[in-house]
């Protein structure tokens, strides 16, 4: 039987560095508050502004409603046209890579941070996530850190998607998600 346990007092952040001097991120946390998470702004284009102001690379055409959580802009990259709906949280610890044409509906999670339950020390760990162009993200569903969502992958809402290897053009569903069938996208 293992008699180990987990002690947080050994929890060391230190070796993480989440760019940007202390100043940029303090400015940011309240922008963040004021602009993003505040659902009484639903200016998008202004969102897009402060975005590219504090280092996010924001394509034309991207859509951002009220209350979405984003850790650190300057590592974030959205592409043209793409969707980020209400509550969404980016919480991107790592680059997030969203490519042209994806959606995130409401209540989607991107974590790209997570800790080592096997320490006792519970060290943070940190991955990318990209989403490729044409995914969309259900409602109330998590990309795990490390995630690769290929080319117009479809993940069902409420699902969990922690495997790195997906396939385009499929719908994911579950927790945790797997492939169910092929999407296919019809002409207009």
């Amino acid at each position: 039987m293992n008699t180990q346990k987990t002690d947080l007092s050994k929890y060391d952040n230190s070796a993480y560095k989440p760019g940007k001097n202390a100043l940029i991120r303090f400015l940011w946390y309240f922008t963040n508050v004021l602009f993003f998470i505040n659902p009484l702004n639903p200016i998008s284009g202004l969102k897009v502004f402060l975005l590219r102001l504090f280092g996010a690379k924001i394509g034309k055409g991207v859509v951002i409603k009220p209350s979405v959580n984003i850790k650190y802009p300057w590592r974030l990259t959205v592409g043209d046209y793409s969707w980020i709906g209400e509550n969404v949280w980016i919480d991107n610890l790592a680059e997030v890579k969203i490519g042209k044409n994806c959606c995130l509906s409401q209540g989607a999670m991107l974590l790209c941070g997570n800790h080592n339950y096997k320490k006792s020390s519970f060290d943070l760990i940190t991955k990318e996530i990209i989403l490729e162009e044409g995914v969309w993200v259900g409602a109330r569903s998590i990309v795990a850190p490390g995630v690769h969502c290929q080319s117009h992958l479809v993940l069902s809402v409420n699902s969990v998607l922690s495997q790195r290897l997906t396939e385009a053009y499929t719908v994911y569903s579950g927790n945790p998600a797997k492939g169910i069938r092929k999407r296919v996208i019809l002409e207009k």
